[in-house]
């Protein structure tokens, strides 16, 4: 009788789940099952290979070279069977979508202005835009990409930068007249400020406060105004004339191209967090998706933001 080629697949999930955990009882609790069942699946794939594959020190679980060498390729293959189900689970609507989630400010501001360019260059390919602040499951969605804002280290993830970010005072052109322009900080003391309380979790982005305080302006009540949860919402009210909005660039340039808005000052300050697009590494991407990736680059590369190396550009805190 012919040896199998692989051990039951039951088996090699218990082993993927003890090694990435180091502990049989955590397997156990993430599939389910007892830690007896556990550790009767990995003494069968033990007596499969021939040899043990963990050492057992205490409570502690440790792996032993054999299995540090094949880890890598028994992950890759959980995450080869996850995409096929990822497939499978589309319905046949594979073919022509691209699914992408990206924050609801990015979305509404930039991304969904420009989509009809990519619409009218791929007739064929739909486009579902999931705005969320939520961090994609990709394995257990059929979301194909996302735009993330941050430092672009993420785990097992492929990430391409798009775009990098600063912040500037902005506000409507009536408002701006009336505030007068200049290079002084110091005008915008007593003027109505909007506060942009979006949780993005970005500790290099300022606040009003930080930001008068890195310019030396004292005296300013720098606290008082309205809040608001979405970057987009700061930027509808500043462009109605409501008050000065402390923007990201990369959100307000619809609106500072069109004239609905004008930067105060000069200076921009230099965010350390960018957008970045992201897909799980390994992911084997569909040629309506490399189609959106190459687009979406293309949109990025002549959008003509400012960069932190033009001199333009002035460094804040």
């Amino acid at each position: 009788m012919n040896e199998p080629r692989l051990p039951p697949l039951t088996a090699l999930r218990a082993l993927e789940a003890c090694s990435r955990l180091r502990s049989f009882a955590r397997a156990a609790e993430e599939l389910g099952v007892t830690p007896g069942a556990v550790t009767q699946h990995i003494r069968t794939i033990e007596d499969w290979v021939g040899t043990p594959l963990f050492r057992r020190t205490g409570r502690e679980v440790l792996l032993t070279e054999l299995l540090e060498e094949a880890l890598p390729t028994l992950r890759e293959g959980f995450d080869r069977l996850a995409e096929t189900g990822r497939i499978l689970r589309s319905g046949g609507r594979s073919g022509r979508v691209v699914s992408l989630s990206a924050p609801p400010s990015f979305a509404s501001k930039w991304l969904l202005p420009r989509l009809d360019r990519f619409r009218e260059m791929h007739p064929s390919i739909e486009v579902w835009v999931s705005a969320d602040m939520q961090l994609v499951d990709f394995l257990n969605t059929n979301v194909d990409l996302a735009i993330r804002y941050g430092g672009g280290a993420y785990d097992g993830l492929v990430a391409e930068k798009l775009l990098e970010e600063t912040v500037l005072p902005v506000a409507s052109p009536a408002l701006a007249e009336k505030l007068g322009f200049g290079d002084n900080p110091d005008r915008l003391l007593g003027a109505p400020l909007l506060h942009d309380a979006s949780d993005e979790g970005d500790p290099s982005c300022p606040d009003w406060p930080m930001w008068f305080q890195a310019r030396n302006v004292r005296g300013a009540e720098t606290r008082i105004g309205p809040r608001y949860n979405q970057s987009s919402l700061v930027i509808e009210e500043a462009v109605a004339g409501k008050g000065i909005a402390l923007a990201r660039r990369v959100i307000a340039e619809m609106d500072l191209d069109a004239g609905r808005l004008v930067p105060l000052l000069p200076d921009e300050t230099r965010l350390a967090f960018a957008y970045w697009l992201v897909w799980p590494r390994g992911r084997t991407l569909r040629a309506p998706v490399r189609a959106f990736i190459s687009w979406l680059m293309s949109e990025t590369a002549k959008d003509g933001l400012p960069r932190p190396h033009d001199p333009g550009i002035m460094s804040g805190a």
